[in-house]
């Protein structure tokens, strides 16, 4: 009996939230109309999910909460907000909410027993909330950084089209495993659309070939020649060849020249 009761003022203060879920999700303020608008609809998901908490004790709210901290760390990426907006906000109305929970737990004289059981069960959905968020926005926001670093390498390995038949890839930095898996890409999609028979890979400011980057070079030539590009090598500084042959770095049957001026008369001559 004493159950059917607490779970009677238990389901009175969930109801009691929700009537005024619309009206809290205005109270908190940001200077950016468009912001406020955006981030009313995920605060009103959130008491609506704070509300739930206080009279049911079920899983399916710990799922429901997983799904609001998935859009509310993408709407944060996408407005490029920081975490600390949605940890106000979920702070904000923990305070909020609590604050009903505790007038009424005083207005209906709950036992410390139920108002510790209410509580607690309604501080484990916030620190769930924290919990979702915050995941869910590192792990979008680290997506957002690898594919901006990834466009970013992209665009630092162009094939540049010099005449109908002769391309250049004019490389920068260093040429690690990612790098050189963009420049395989670059080298096979661009060489094919733009019909090549010869590519030059101009190598001047690489700063370092070591046996690691020779032996992508050789993948990206010999991938290069099974679509039919030949590839000629620039830009062998002589401090680089003096590394390379002291690494044991052999360059077989491939064309190398000192200046990307060497390489592009070499490719011409061959043409004609």
């Amino acid at each position: 009996m004493e159950s059917l009761l607490l779970d009677k003022k238990l389901k009175h203060i969930t109801n009691l939230i929700l009537e005024k879920k619309e009206e809290f999700s205005k109270q908190k303020k940001y200077e950016e109309k468009d912001i406020q608008q955006q981030l009313e609809p995920w605060r009103v998901h959130l008491i609506q999910i704070y509300a739930d908490s206080v009279s049911t004790n079920d899983t399916k709210n710990f799922e429901v909460l997983e799904e609001w901290g998935r859009e509310v760390a993408n709407l944060l990426v996408v407005l490029q907000l920081p975490l600390d907006v949605a940890l106000e906000e979920i702070s904000y109305y923990r305070n909020v909410i609590g604050e009903i929970i505790k007038e009424e737990a005083k207005a209906e004289t709950f036992t410390f027993d139920a108002f510790y059981q209410v509580i607690s069960r309604f501080n484990v959905v916030v620190d769930k909330a924290v919990h979702w968020v915050s995941k869910s926005y590192m792990t979008d926001f680290a997506n957002k950084i690898q594919s901006a670093r990834y466009a970013i390498d992209e665009l630092s390995i162009p094939v540049v089209r010099i005449t109908k038949e002769i391309g250049v890839i004019p490389l920068v930095g260093d040429l690690d495993t990612n790098r050189a898996q963009i420049l395989m890409e670059n080298a096979l999609q661009h060489g094919s659309d733009y019909k090549l028979n010869w590519l030059i890979i101009d190598l001047s400011a690489v700063p370092i070939i070591d046996t690691m980057v020779a032996d992508q070079l050789f993948k990206v030539v010999a991938a290069l020649k099974l679509i039919g590009i030949e590839v000629v090598l620039s830009g062998i500084r002589s401090e680089i060849a003096l590394t390379m042959v002291q690494l044991g770095v052999k360059l077989n049957d491939i064309v190398t020249f000192n200046s990307l001026y060497g390489a592009l008369d070499y490719a011409n001559s061959r043409r004609q």
